[in-house]
């Protein structure tokens, strides 16, 4: 029986907004025996490491660096659920490997889903500085064992695709440890995890697996993860079509972050298969969410253009689940870019406040036959 024919999502957390303080609950009720709090948020919440497994091979992980990227957390909660229902699988994997997984470092970007942590920092450009609370403990926890992989665990906005029309659902990268991008024997250990990701899920999601640029950030945490030694893989769950809650994304994911670790517990370092990586396309930046075409603006002279727009993710408060409010992104000729969905407005009237559409903000207008 394969992953991917067993797979169950955790019914506990259907939504993809997380609320940190139904996680913390459920790990405490649920899995007491594997997790322990690592350190405290700059609000004072609590940051949890689960750790599994009685391998010799040492895995971390986390999700949730950035608040508003649900998918990795999901994904754990998946991957627990379905090999709960596959003890001979379960048992097979955590022989080998040892997992520790932390959940949502950033539990308070995590509450009020951004990107950001409490103090407007990005934990994953606070490598040197250290400015943010959250991002001593994870390197706490890097420093306080040998690592043999490391898992970074992200999402990517809608705008990306593989080929310029298929979406990328998923991306992967072997980062680059020097501005030359050189392929180093660290970079070939991910490659090599990557290839085989690939392997098993470009058959299930055909054209929608991507490869991350690889350009070098000397102030990100998995750039410089790997430069000191530890192969870390980058993960990027993306958009899939008319499923903005990414329940679809979410069910890859976990598929992808089995087949990750299947391949750490039996590649233990080999770099076997790694020029597969090579195989993957890499991601363009070709998509908005809409674009209105042809739109005949109420200006006094003629003028017809194109309106480009865009989800923004907001949690309301007093809501459990995100809403995704549209801001215009563009206005004018917008023929090098594709949306997930076109309306075209030949012959149909543009009603607004504003003879305009105001960039950056949000859209307030309708088209009327």
């Amino acid at each position: 029986m394969n992953f991917e024919q067993l797979y169950s999502p955790n019914p506990n957390f259907s939504n993809r907004y997380i609320s940190p303080e139904k996680l913390f609950s459920y790990l405490q009720t649920n899995l007491s025996d594997y997790v322990q709090e690592i350190g405290r948020s700059y609000l004072d919440k609590p940051i949890y490491q689960l750790s599994i497994g009685t391998g010799a091979i040492n895995v971390l992980a986390w999700s949730q660096m950035h608040g508003n990227e649900s998918n990795a957390s999901h994904a754990m909660l998946d991957l627990l659920e379905t090999l709960d229902k596959a003890p001979e699988m379960k048992e097979d994997l955590f022989s080998k490997i040892r997992l520790d997984f932390i959940f949502m470092l950033n539990p308070d970007g995590s509450e009020r889903w951004t990107r950001l942590n409490a103090a407007d920092i990005d934990l994953n450009r606070d490598f040197h500085n250290e400015s943010s609370t959250e991002i001593k403990f994870l390197k706490k926890a890097v420093a306080l064992k040998k690592y043999d992989y490391a898992l970074n665990l992200h999402e990517q906005r809608t705008i990306f695709t593989t080929d310029g029309v298929h979406p990328a659902t998923l991306s992967f990268l072997a980062p680059s440890e020097n501005e030359e991008r050189a392929i180093t024997d660290n970079r070939k250990k991910c490659m090599a995890v990557i290839g085989s990701i690939y392997d098993h899920l470009k058959e299930l999601i055909p054209n929608q697996i991507g490869r991350y640029s690889d350009e070098f950030y000397p102030t990100s945490t998995g750039d410089n993860f790997i430069k000191s030694g530890m192969p870390t893989i980058l993960f990027e769950g993306g958009h899939f079509i008319d499923d903005y809650t990414r329940k679809g994304t979410r069910k890859y994911y976990t598929i992808a972050l089995y087949y990750a670790l299947k391949a750490i517990s039996e590649l233990n370092s080999d770099t076997e298969g790694w020029e597969k990586y090579l195989e993957i396309p890499e991601n363009q930046e070709t998509h908005y969410d809409i674009i209105y075409r042809n739109v005949k603006l109420n200006t006094d002279h003629e003028c017809i253009l194109d309106v480009a727009v865009q989800y923004r993710e907001i949690m309301k408060e007093g809501q459990d689940e995100i809403s995704f409010v549209p801001f215009v992104m563009e206005v004018g000729d917008v023929k090098k870019r594709k949306g997930w969905l076109e309306i075209d407005c030949t012959g149909k009237k543009f009603v607004a406040a504003t003879k305009y559409p105001k960039l950056d903000a949000p859209a307030e207008f309708t088209i009327e036959d």
